[in-house]
């Protein structure tokens, strides 16, 4: 019977052993986030401050983002999902202006792109151009997506928006 549990405890030890062994190397192989999920884990990051209302700390991350967007587009331009995050940040920084440019400048790559035309209808919604936020909506009616519903609703009043 001692000789049985002998030999189960040295096979518990070297499980353990191989177990600690195996996460070391296992931690190696961890994947470093690309500057794009960077940017939009500090938009992630801002999204949720401003939800619970500490607005300051929440434009640090959106300028943490902005800088880290700006670089990418530098170096490699006409990407538009970074125009779309370029366009967010910059107008939730304040710039409606530039923040139009970037999303004009995305959707001249990609028309339809989903996320671009809800957060450009948002922003003629808050600067008081209807007519152009339902050109937006319009884009968006047959993609049976969220954004769509999103875009409706702020346009129709029921909703505000979130961002």
């Amino acid at each position: 019977m001692k000789k049985i549990l002998i030999a189960f405890s040295f096979v518990l030890l070297s499980f353990n052993a191989y177990g600690a062994g195996s996460s070391s190397s296992d931690s190696s192989n961890t994947v470093k986030k690309t500057n794009y999920e960077k940017a939009v884990s500090y938009i992630d990051k801002a999204k949720k401050l401003e939800v619970d209302g500490k607005q300051e700390k929440a434009e640090k991350q959106y300028k943490k983002a902005q800088k880290i967007l700006i670089k990418l587009n530098e170096n490699k331009p006409n990407n538009a999902d970074t125009l779309n995050y370029l366009g967010f940040t910059t107008r939730k920084l304040g710039d409606f202006n530039l923040g139009e440019e970037y999303y004009l400048q995305g959707l001249a790559i990609e028309p339809k792109h989903n996320g671009i035309n809800e957060y450009l209808g948002e922003l003629y919604v808050v600067t008081n151009r209807m007519d152009l936020a339902k050109g937006r909506l319009n884009v968006l009616k047959d993609c049976n997506c969220e954004e769509f519903q999103e875009l409706k609703e702020i346009i129709e009043g029921t909703k505000k928006s979130k961002y």
